[in-house]
């Protein structure tokens, strides 16, 4: 499924392409992408779907809080000789200004209690009790950051709500759909934190199989 490279570097803490990069991957490899075509992409981490971009001859900027995935990325684009970006920094803020034809991001989605950490590995992945913290923002900020007929594709967990990431976007004046879906077993993460998913209604008993959902916008 999709087009992601093989053999990346991935240093410490840094987020390794699972399912949802592969999903989020095998959607944009169905984009068309030109040497003209500008790419944002939200919470670099290795750099696969970046670099998928940058393969394709797109001009592609990365960004990413952790300065160990833009270290991860600058080092695995350096490798391929391919041209790509990469920023540090909060993402609205490092963009500000700029617009893109297609962004893409697999931000972190996994609920958790309490806030999102402000460092460590969970960083990729916890994204507050309704796993919505960088979800929200996201498609708050995009409307301001797409081009005219520009697409947004982001990949999460269906216990986010896919109606409520539709919802927000078409709110913003964005046309948005959920374009692909998979199922893929429970990692350790969810596993871990079972008894709190049911309690906030977020799994069933005996449940251990998530839905992932890729949300495809666009700017009209």
């Amino acid at each position: 499924m999709g087009t992601l490279p093989t053999g990346l570097i991935a240093l410490p803490g840094v987020y390794q392409p699972q399912g949802d990069t592969r999903l989020l991957a095998h959607v944009l490899a169905q984009e068309a992408l030109t040497p003209r075509t500008d790419v944002l992409e939200i919470g670099t981490g290795t750099g696969a779907l970046a670099l998928q971009a940058a393969r394709r001859g797109a001009r592609v900027t990365a960004v990413d809080v952790s300065w160990r995935a833009v270290l991860t990325a600058r080092l695995n684009a350096a490798h391929r000789r391919l041209p790509l970006r990469v920023v540090h920094g909060d993402f609205a803020a490092r963009a500000l200004g700029s617009r893109f034809d297609v962004i893409i991001s697999n931000p972190p989605y996994v609920p958790a209690p309490g806030s999102p950490p402000s460092r460590g590995p969970e960083r990729a992945w916890d994204a507050g009790p309704d796993g919505r913290a960088v979800i929200d923002r996201i498609c708050a900020s995009v409307p301001a950051l797409l081009r005219p007929r520009g697409i947004l594709l982001m990949v999460h967990s269906g216990m986010c709500g896919a109606e409520e990431t539709v919802g927000q976007l078409e709110r913003a004046g964005l046309s948005a759909e959920v374009c692909a879906r998979s199922l893929v077993p429970w990692g350790p993460v969810l596993r871990s934190r079972r008894a709190w998913l049911e309690e906030q209604g977020l799994a069933a008993g005996a449940e251990e199989v998530e839905e992932l959902v890729v949300i495809r916008a666009r700017n009209l």
